[in-house]
C-alpha cells in the first residue's frame, strides 16, 4: 500500500502542506524545527490513531489553533481512497472516507497500515513496560481493527474500576459498592483476557523472525526470545477462556490489597514482554548497538507479519540512519530494498546511505 498524497492543515508547524509521493523510498530532509518528524507522525496517525512521539492530540494541534486536519490519498490493493481526519481540541475527533462522514474515528483503523522505526524505539528495550505493550498491542490493532474496541473498553472499565476503589479509602466495600465492583469485574476480566490472548497469539507470530532480523541487522550470534511477562499466568496457558478463569481467581486473591492500595494491581495492564539476549534481560544487559538493532529487529518481524496478512505496510524510518553505524545502515538497506513504499527522514542528506535509492523532499528554511 501507499500514499500518493498528503495534506496537512495547522498539524504540528504546518500551517498548509501539500505533498505527493511516489512509491518505492522517499527521503524527507530538513533541519531540525522544519517538521520533516511531523509529515511521518501525521501518516502514522492515520494508521494507529495514536502519535509515536506523545500520549495526547493536544501537541499535534498548531499553536493557537483549535482542530489539525490530515487527508490523504490511498493506494491499496489497486483501489484507490480518500481520508480526511480531523483532530479537535474540544469534542470528538472527526473522519470522512471518499467523503463520506464516519460515526467514530477508529472506523478508518485497517485501512493505513504503517510500521515505524524513530529513535523512541530505544524504549522498546529500555524503557518501561509500557513501551512494549503499546508496540504489541499495536501490531495486534493493525492486524485486526476491532481490537481497538476491546483495548478502549478495557480502559475506560479499568479507569471507572480505580475511581470506584480510590473511593473506598480503604474501607471494605459496601454491598451496594461491591455490586458495582463485580460488574466492573466481569467487564474487565472479558475484555482484559482478550487482550492478553491477542497479545501470547502475536508473539508467537513474532518470535520465529525475532533471531533472523536481529542477526541480519547486527551480525551477532547471540539469539533472541520473546515471551509474556505476567506474575499470574502459566507460560503455557493461551485459551482466552483459561485466562479469564485465571485472571477472576487472581482478581479474587488480591482483592483486599487492592481496595487497600485503591488501585487494580491484576491485568494486562500490569504485564510486559520479556526481551532476552542470550537468556538475559535485554534491558540492561544489551549494549547501545545491541539495543538498536533488538528494537530494530522488532519493528521488521512486525512489518513480517503485516505483509503476510494482507500487504506491505508503509515503512517509516525517523530519523534512524544517524544513529546507526554503517555496517547496520547498509544491513538494514538489504533488508527494505523492496518495501512498496518507505518515508525517510533525515537532517542531512550526509546522514542518508548512498546505497538507497530514493526520491529527495528537501523542507527549505523559512
Amino acid at each position: 500500500m501507499q500514499i500518493s498524497k498528503l495534506s496537512l492543515r495547522d498539524f504540528r508547524n504546518h500551517e498548509n502542506l501539500d505533498l505527493s509521493f511516489s512509491p518505492g523510498a522517499t527521503t524527507i530532509v530538513g533541519r531540525n524545527g522544519r517538521g520533516k518528524t511531523n509529515i511521518v507522525e501525521a501518516v502514522h496517525y492515520l494508521a494507529t490513531l495514536n502519535s509515536h512521539r506523545v500520549s495526547q492530540d493536544a501537541p499535534l494541534i498548531r499553536n493557537g489553533q483549535t482542530s489539525a486536519t490530515v487527508l490523504a490519498q490511498v493506494e491499496k490493493h489497486n483501489r484507490q481512497a480518500k481520508v480526511e481526519l480531523t483532530i479537535n481540541t474540544q469534542g470528538a475527533n472527526k473522519v470522512s472516507l471518499n467523503g463520506n462522514p464516519l460515526s467514530k474515528s477508529r472506523d478508518i483503523l485497517g485501512l493505513v497500515t504503517t510500521v515505524i522505526f524513530s529513535p523512541e524505539d530505544l524504549e522498546l528495550v529500555k524503557g518501561e513496560p509500557s513501551s512494549r505493550r503499546r508496540f504489541i498491542d499495536e501490531l495486534g490493532t493493525s492486524i485486526s481493527p476491532k481490537l481497538s474496541t476491546t483495548r478502549s473498553d478495557f480502559e475506560r472499565t479499568l479507569k471507572q474500576r480505580n475511581t470506584l476503589l480510590k473511593s473506598l479509602g480503604r474501607r471494605a466495600p459496601s454491598a451496594q459498592a461491591r455490586a458495582t465492583l463485580d460488574a466492573w469485574d466481569e467487564q474487565l476480566i472479558q475484555t482484559g483476557a482478550e487482550l492478553i490472548a491477542t497479545r501470547l497469539e502475536n508473539i508467537k507470530r513474532i518470535e520465529p523472525h525475532l533471531t533472523e532480523f536481529g542477526t541480519a541487522i547486527s551480525g551477532d550470534t547471540e539469539p533472541l526470545f520473546l515471551n509474556y511477562s505476567n506474575s499470574w499466568l502459566p507460560i503455557e496457558v493461551s485459551d482466552k477462556t483459561e485466562i479469564s478463569n485465571l485472571f477472576k481467581i487472581e482478581l479474587e486473591n488480591r482483592s483486599k490489597e487492592e481496595v487497600e492500595r485503591g488501585a487494580t494491581l491484576v491485568g494486562p495492564h500490569r504485564d510486559d514482554l520479556n526481551i532476552q539476549l542470550s537468556n538475559m534481560p535485554a534491558k540492561g544487559y544489551a549494549s547501545h548497538g545491541q539495543s538498536w538493532s533488538i528494537a530494530i529487529a522488532l519493528r521488521l518481524a512486525a512489518f513480517k507479519i503485516l505483509r503476510e496478512h494482507d500487504d506491505d505496510p508503509i515503512l517509516i524510518l525517523d530519523d534512524v540512519f544517524a544513529e546507526l553505524d554503517e555496517r547496520r545502515r547498509n544491513r538494514l538497506i538489504a533488508i527494505i530494498s523492496d518495501v512498496e513504499q518507505t518515508l525517510i527522514t533525515a537532517a542531512v542528506i550526509e546522514d542518508i546511505p548512498k546505497g538507497l535509492p530514493s526520491n529527495q523532499l528537501l523542507l527549505e528554511d523559512n
